[in-house]
């Protein structure tokens, strides 16, 4: 297997797909992994918050993970996400990663209860002791609890050579940007990745590497022309994609949790999987279908 090894540009948060009893849907996965490849994004990362990782136990995640890589077969680079609250479950899902080919592993911190910065930091020294797979953080905050701080990742990055990146899901562009000067500094390769569709200009414009956000799974030709556009400089295409981009936010306000909006916009997008998602999310209904197609709409976003 030819894995393509790079870590910029726009990387899906995948989705996973389920059928009716919740379980792990191979088809419509096999049908979106084509269809993301098809579209031209530059990696794909599965197991994240859009993928539902909290809801499976470890041999689902790793039957999940397997699947993924084997069937995506070098075709794009695969991130596999193995972050969960104890240090002994990442190691065995990150080492489970590597032995199935992944080319690195995105890892968020331990949620719920929260840790000093020493007992942080031996978390993921563990992990990236254990192992040689490229190693990208994932802070999300909102959710975790816990901030990562540019100063601790930038600790973690000048200790550790396969600490090479980061997704960065706040709400701040100002963390972003530190996040990009004080890593960058110990690291110049170091890879900062937007979480929210609107910061990816910013991003990019503060020396960033790309985005790892969900609109790349039923947009991906606005972040991709974005990025294209970027890199060459041509500006009046970069401000027309991203005053696009900034339509898309309310989606994730649509529902609490956002997962169940991810795919019934993948859906609404052209792609037939299901949308069935864990609970206790809501199920969907003709409101949020409304606001849905009204946000494409305001974004440009074709539907049938």
């Amino acid at each position: 297997m030819n894995i393509i090894h790079t870590n910029a540009g726009i990387i899906p948060p995948v989705p996973t797909i389920l059928n009716e009893q919740q379980k792990f849907d191979r088809d419509g996965m096999q049908l979106l992994i084509d269809s993301l490849i098809h579209k031209g994004v530059h990696g794909l990362f599965f197991l994240g918050t859009a993928g539902e990782f909290n809801q499976f136990d470890a041999g689902e995640r790793e039957e999940i993970a397997e699947f993924c890589i084997d069937y995506t077969d070098g075709r794009l680079p695969v991130w596999i996400g193995t972050g969960s609250n104890t240090t002994s479950e990442a190691l065995r899902l990150t080492r489970h990663a590597a032995r199935s080919g992944a080319t690195g592993v995105v890892i968020i911190n331990p949620y719920y209860c929260k840790l000093s910065e020493e007992s942080l930091f031996t978390h993921y020294a563990a992990i990236a002791e254990a192992s040689e797979l490229p190693l990208m953080l994932y802070n999300f905050p909102a959710l975790t609890g816990q901030d990562l701080s540019p100063a601790f990742v930038r600790r973690l990055a000048a200790r550790y050579s396969q600490v090479v990146g980061i997704k960065e899901t706040v709400d701040q562009l100002s963390h972003i940007r530190q996040m990009i000067l004080q890593v960058q500094e110990v690291n110049p390769a170091f890879a900062v990745f937007c979480g929210f569709d609107e910061y990816l200009l910013p991003t990019l414009a503060a020396g960033g590497t790309g985005a790892i956000a969900a609109s790349a799974n039923f947009a991906p030709q606005l972040m991709l022309g974005l990025y294209s556009s970027f890199q060459q400089n041509q500006f009046t295409e970069v401000l027309e994609y991203h005053r696009k981009l900034i339509q898309i936010p309310p989606l994730y306000a649509l529902d609490d949790p956002f997962i169940p909006a991810i795919k019934e916009a993948v859906r609404l997008a052209g792609l037939p999987v299901p949308t069935f998602s864990h609970a206790p999310a809501t199920p969907w209904n003709e409101e949020k279908e409304r606001q849905l197609k009204q946000i494409f709409t305001n974004a440009g976003i074709p539907f049938a």
